[in-house]
């Protein structure tokens, strides 16, 4: 006979074993997007629509689009498109964010600033 606690103790390891439940993130929802060129030889601005769920953040359109927003609002992200790649870090508030981003276009490097506004 097993002792009660041994019992408990591998139930204990099988749920810390489980994949974590992505809860409600405070920034979910859709958000308008403008980068900034500040530096180098891309386009001066690009806008678009991202959407957080979860604390994933997705375009519908971009597949090679990563992203994530941490509790404290914390950002990172990357996308490619085509010869085009960016990665940035910043943060978001209930509903602005703003932060930095480098990259390329071709062989131009670029870098700039990024803002979000909550739709």
């Amino acid at each position: 006979m097993r002792p009660a606690w041994l019992g408990a103790a591998a139930t204990c390891f099988v749920i810390s074993l489980a994949a974590p439940v992505h809860a409600r993130s405070a920034y979910d929802g859709w958000w308008d997007l403008v980068f900034v060129t500040q530096a180098g030889g891309c386009d001066a601005s690009y806008n678009f629509t991202v959407n957080v769920s979860n604390g994933i953040v997705t375009h519908p359109n971009l597949v090679k689009f990563r992203g994530y927003v941490g509790k404290s609002g914390a950002v990172r992200a990357s996308v490619t498109v085509h010869e085009k790649y960016a990665s940035g870090t910043g943060r978001l508030s209930s509903s602005s964010g703003r932060g930095t981003w480098r990259g390329h276009s071709g062989t131009a490097q670029c870098s700039g600033y990024w803002t979000a506004q909550r739709n």
